[in-house]
């Protein structure tokens, strides 16, 4: 099993299906699998997506959760030691650590104030994202046009900025193709919204899409407070820290 999330997990669970496999889009804090359910779990490039230390925990916790004791977990990340460099220019570097976003339900921001913000469901209400108010959707819609413009005007940014020292919060461009584009019309709202941006050239739907990458040692510290596993196996492969995990309780 493996988990995934948004609108490009969307797309996957479209290709899969059309293969004849059994397949669904779900929540990768809160999967909907009993407890010890599986032999083994994949996450191959999810963790990075999410975007405080104590969601990409949970998602850990969950995966651990799912499968037998003596089960096996590979967890594979983006890695901020990436060996194509030339990739960093295109990314847009995120001058705010996410950190925790939320004290509790409805609070404001848990950091100093900017210019502008990231709306984020709380933490306390990963099993209610259904009952969150209009206005709020409203709020985060706002929000994310907001820093997508702001992520435009770093466009023209020198490498050198964009190299800087312990960087590891980006967006990086995802392209969508035309052809793929109108699941749900998910791309179309997001285009109306200026959440995207067409491009004729590439004949694709452009999105920022959110990426923590992960430094050396750091898989192992957020696996290190959980009780019922042990790292069996660690390495670097193709720009990517993985780590492979053992159920023991």
């Amino acid at each position: 099993m493996s988990a995934g999330s948004g609108i490009f997990s969307t797309m996957r669970e479209a290709k899969v299906k059309d293969r004849g496999h059994e397949v669904l889009v779900a929540d990768a804090v809160d999967l909907p699998y009993r407890t010890g359910f599986g032999d083994a779990a994949i996450s191959i490039a999810v963790l990075h997506h999410l975007s405080t230390e104590g969601r990409r925990k949970k998602a850990i916790e969950e995966l651990i959760r799912v499968v037998k004791k003596g089960g096996l977990v590979l967890i594979t990340v983006w890695a901020v030691e990436q060996e194509d460099k030339s990739l960093l220019a295109k990314w847009t570097p995120l001058t705010q650590k996410y950190g925790e976003e939320w004290i509790g339900p409805g609070s404001p921001r848990a950091r100093s104030p900017s210019s502008c913000t990231l709306e984020s469901i709380p933490e306390t209400e990963e099993n209610g994202f259904g009952e969150r108010k209009k206005d709020s959707g409203q709020s985060y819609m706002q929000s994310l046009q907001e820093i997508t413009s702001q992520s435009e005007s770093y466009s023209g940014a020198s490498t050198d900025v964009k190299n800087a020292n312990n960087q590891q919060e980006y967006f990086v461009p995802w392209h969508l193709p035309y052809h793929r584009a109108e699941v749900s019309g998910a791309s179309a709202c997001a285009l109306a919204n200026g959440l995207a941006k067409k491009d004729d050239k590439k004949g694709a739907v452009v999105y920022n899409r959110y990426y923590h990458v992960f430094s050396e040692g750091e898989l192992e510290r957020l696996v290190a407070g959980i009780d019922n596993a042990v790292i069996v196996d660690r390495f670097f492969d193709k720009s990517n820290w993985c780590i492979v995990l053992e159920k023991k309780l």
